[in-house]
């Protein structure tokens, strides 16, 4: 499962806001499905769009996620090459480019934990955008999808993390 990495640089503190409306105005087109041919394709689409709003939550607080889902990480493949769109959307959502780094192919000598580790924190970046009574796609997304090999957060794993986080919170 891939994850991606943050540059350091003293850039535009990203503001969540802007990343939920940047994400709300996305146009996708047909090209971001072509190696990501799961059904419902809406489902997918959710699950994309929930990724890219975790994704400006984790850039924001400097932390790197992992991706849950191969079927939105194929659709994201896709996104991003449809290139000049994808950089603008990267551009209005986060102020600076959200490069890609699939698993092993990340600069040596980084770590940013295990992939579990990684979708921990993709637990909690998704507790950072989600919307009142929204439902995270992204756990069971492979499951619901047909995937072959499906990924995913257990929701058993999912529910402790969100507890953990409420327990701090109080």
């Amino acid at each position: 499962m891939p994850s991606f990495r943050l540059r350091r640089s003293r850039q535009r503190p990203i503001d969540l806001a802007a990343v939920n409306a940047a994400v709300a105005a996305l146009e996708l087109p047909e090209a971001v499905y072509k190696t990501s041919p799961w059904q419902p394709r809406e489902l997918v689409e959710t699950g994309l769009r929930q990724w890219l709003r975790c994704c400006g939550a984790a850039m924001r607080d400097g932390r790197v996620i992992g991706m849950p889902s191969h079927a939105v990480d194929e659709a994201w493949h896709g996104f991003i090459l449809c290139t000049e769109r994808y950089a603008a959307f990267c551009g209005t959502a986060y102020g600076r480019f959200l490069h890609h780094f699939p698993e092993g192919a990340g600069p040596p000598k980084v770590s940013h934990g295990s992939m579990g580790e990684q979708l921990g924190r993709t637990v909690v970046a998704w507790s950072l955008v989600a919307e009142p009574d929204e439902t995270c796609v992204l756990w069971d997304m492979d499951r619901r999808v047909g995937v072959e090999h499906p990924w995913g957060v257990d929701a058993e794993r999912v529910a402790a993390i969100e507890a953990e986080l409420r327990a701090v919170a109080e």
